[in-house]
């Protein structure tokens, strides 16, 4: 880490401009980081990483090394030019103090200090400090090695900053400890958040060598992508067929904002786009977005209609046509971006939609005229995608029922619940007929509403929307949920609060739970990302003791549980001196006088699925989300897709540690 600095522009105190004091910070932590959960935790580390990352899009820094400590601590470490340590003019205090105490104090305010940055308010490293019991800052300047050390929210430990020592480079280090009585829910950083973080940040920033260390367990990783962002969508792209090996580029500067675009399509139906702003996901799109698909509209019918791919009575290609199959990452670098709230998921700055749009119509124009086998195949493949949406609307104007409670055409299998509450309604997706009757037998009337299927339903992650909407058992679904579908999705027509996969607890019911999982990511994953959908967690055993009106059954829902409670109940009896006989089997060692092992929801009566899987004060559900949309994209890929060899690698490789209860993606 102790590379020589290039680049000449001089940074001290007077790009560092200061507007407040650190105040309010401990009190109201969910103001500056969102929350003092998991996430707001790893907010700490990104907050602190992204100044590293600054330093390299502003062409300082090359290196970057992010160490999770035993003790609990996280080192960030850049070879940058090192955060100012003279006396900054307003606070009397050394500059690297000023940027560590006080709010809103930092580089990215004058434009001095950063042309472009990741944060559109520089309060980062204060809040960190201010959220830790311990934060030590080390700047490698001037051949001089300096140092200061802070306690409890930021006050500084004895003469504050000192000289520690000679060094020939540059650059900082920042080790903090989060304050475990502001994150009473975790201080424990996850390395794979780190990872993915780290490696995202490399796509996208071309010549960086971000390495992650995690002391705790030796793990350890380094990321360097020298083809930037085509390195990230040829991994976005990984385990799918693509149009062609090649990817399209450019990288432009127009006034004083870069813009970079990589693309290639592929045989999904699926689009994925990443739109990034000074490296900050732009999840919501925005203004580069509008520029990229207004360009793509254009040129690919402008060269379908000059070349005569498009006859003269066709209509233009849609935005939907066009985006299907399609892998685009859009990267814009600018002095000042707008973003839309506070979680920066929308970037606002109008000026870039133009931007984009006259780069990609040049370069991607100029693409196509000279790439004309790929240039067909592109728009082959839009061809056909407008070809099955007229099918698919047609077949969807047939059964999509268009208000959330008004018709008769609710399926006739649906036993729907009374409630118009929508926030109190569930419904019960359930595995076969037999558990089926006993769900609507043992239901709650009022809420719960049953829809059973017949066997396992369309795999959809290979299928479009035209021939999905041939399948009897997804269109009943579609037409329960209410929510319709492709074009006239709207999830404000939800008519269940919860949504719950209720099947087996065997390969055959976690076949299905699957299938229906990749339905709803594929076609509606507003309704995951909304928080609606639940799996039902049936138990696995049934330990019986006592008979007739004493009788009464403790349900386990797993091989684990279930030796934890027969080991506990054995030791009770032998405590209470009641001899045990060990030629008996488990379960009547421990008191029991039968232990049944569920094999479906069907072997269940009315009473015990009630009790056990519907009776929301003894339930266990177990809620789906979508942390990273990438991971779930390629595990949907690699176990659903039709590449035989990438899902049994993907099988072989997670068996030993796949954890059923764990769905987060």
């Amino acid at each position: 880490m102790a590379e020589k600095q290039t680049g000449g522009q001089e940074y001290d105190s007077s790009q560092i401009q200061v507007l407040e004091g650190l105040e309010h910070v401990r009190i109201r932590p969910g103001m500056y980081i969102g929350s003092t959960g998991f996430d707001g935790l790893h907010h700490l580390l990104k907050e602190i990483a992204d100044n590293s990352i600054d330093e390299a899009i502003a062409g300082f820094c090359t290196r970057v090394e992010i160490t999770l400590l035993e003790d609990g601590g996280v080192r960030v470490v850049d070879n940058g030019r090192g955060i100012p340590v003279d006396i900054h003019p307003k606070t009397g205090k050394s500059t690297l103090e000023t940027v560590l105490t006080v709010l809103n104090a930092g580089g990215k305010f004058g434009g001095g200090g950063y042309k472009v940055s990741s944060g559109l308010h520089g309060v980062g490293s204060s809040v960190v400090n201010a959220l830790s019991t311990k934060m030590i800052a080390e700047v490698r300047k001037n051949g001089k090695t300096h140092r200061v050390e802070f306690e409890n929210g930021g006050k500084t430990i004895g003469k504050g900053l000192e000289i520690v020592g000679e060094t020939k480079g540059t650059g900082t280090s920042i080790t903090f400890y989060p304050d475990q009585s502001i994150f009473k829910e975790t201080t424990t950083f996850d390395y794979e958040w780190v990872s993915n973080y780290a490696r995202h940040q490399a796509y996208l920033t071309k010549g960086i060598l971000i390495s992650v260390k995690d002391e705790r367990d030796g793990a350890r990783e380094s990321f360097y992508f020298d083809g930037g962002i085509r390195s990230y969508v040829r991994k976005l792209n990984e385990g799918k067929e693509v149009v062609s090996d090649d990817i399209f580029y450019v990288e432009k500067n127009i006034e004083d904002t870069g813009v970079e675009v990589a693309l290639q399509y592929n045989d999904t139906y699926a689009e994925t786009i990443k739109p990034f702003a000074n490296n900050v996901l732009t999840p919501d799109g925005g203004m580069h977005v509008v520029g990229f698909r207004t360009a793509m509209n254009r040129v690919i019918n402008d060269y379908a209609r000059k070349n005569g791919l498009l006859k003269e009575k066709e209509p233009n290609l849609t935005g939907d046509d066009i985006k299907e199959g399609l892998t685009a990452v859009i990267l814009v670098k600018l002095p000042d971006p707008q973003f839309e709230g506070q979680t920066k998921n929308k970037l606002g700055n109008p000026e870039v939609r133009g931007y984009v749009d006259k780069v990609m119509t040049e370069y991607f124009g100029y693409y196509l005229e000279e790439n004309p086998a790929v240039a067909k195949k592109i728009i082959n493949k839009a061809t056909l995608a407008a070809r099955a949406r007229k099918a698919a609307r047609a077949a969807r104007d047939n059964v999509i029922r268009k208000g959330a409670f008004e018709g008769l055409n609710l399926p006739s299998k649906l036993a729907d619940c009374s409630s118009r509450d929508r926030s109190e309604c569930e419904l019960f997706i359930v595995e076969g007929n037999s558990a089926a009757g006993s769900a609507k037998e043992g239901r709650n009337p009022k809420i719960q509403a049953i829809l059973p299927l017949r066997g396992k339903v369309l795999n959809t992650e290979r299928a479009r929307l035209d021939k999905m909407l041939a399948n009897q058992e997804l269109v009943s679904l579609i037409k329960g949920l209410g929510v319709g579908i492709g074009e006239q999705f709207d999830i404000n027509g939800l008519r269940y609060h919860k949504v719950i996969f209720m099947t087996d607890a065997d390969v055959d019911g976690l076949h299905i739970a699957t299938l229906l999982m990749t339905f709803f990511f594929r076609y509606m994953p507003e309704v995951i990302k909304a928080g609606h959908v639940y799996l039902a967690k049936p138990p696995l055993f049934g330990l019986t003791k006592g008979t007739g009106a004493n009788r009464k059954i403790d349900y386990i829902y797993d091989e684990v549980a279930l030796e934890k409670k027969l080991a506990e109940k054995i030791e009770e009896r032998k405590a209470a001196g009641t001899k045990i006989d060990p030629t008996q089997e488990r379960f009547k060692q421990a008191g029991y006088t039968a232990q049944n092992r569920f094999k479906g929801l069907g072997e269940m009566d009315a009473k015990q699925l009630w009790e056990t899987t519907m009776d929301p004060e003894n339930r266990i559900l177990v809620q789906v989300h979508i942390d990273d949309a990438e991971k779930a994209d390629a595990v949907f890929t690699k176990l659903m897709g039709d590449q035989v060899d990438l899902r049994k690698n993907f099988i072989q490789a997670g068996a030993a540690s796949v954890n059923l209860d764990d769905l987060d993606f």
